[in-house]
């Protein structure tokens, strides 16, 4: 009796180990397959034919209010 456990233990652990590396094998695989989706593009920046379009764009730039007592809020 006290060889069989230890038999058992080693049966057990190959098993999950030969299981884990299959696993494993197919994550690698299928990692290696997969193609990356294309970048998602605001439908704002796409034109009536579907391009994005060449137009200038308009952007803003939001900045902290300096505060009542006159120091910024950032600490230099």
């Amino acid at each position: 009796m006290t060889q069989i456990v230890p038999l058992l233990y080693l049966t057990c652990l190959g098993l999950l180990l030969w299981q884990a590396f299959r696993v494993m094998g197919r994550g690698f695989s299928a990692a290696q397959k997969s193609v990356q989706p294309p970048a998602n593009v605001h439908p704002e920046l796409l034109d009536a034919n579907g391009q994005i379009t060449e137009e200038e764009l308009l952007t803003v730039r939001f900045e902290a209010e300096p505060s009542a007592d006159g120091s910024d809020d950032h600490a230099s």
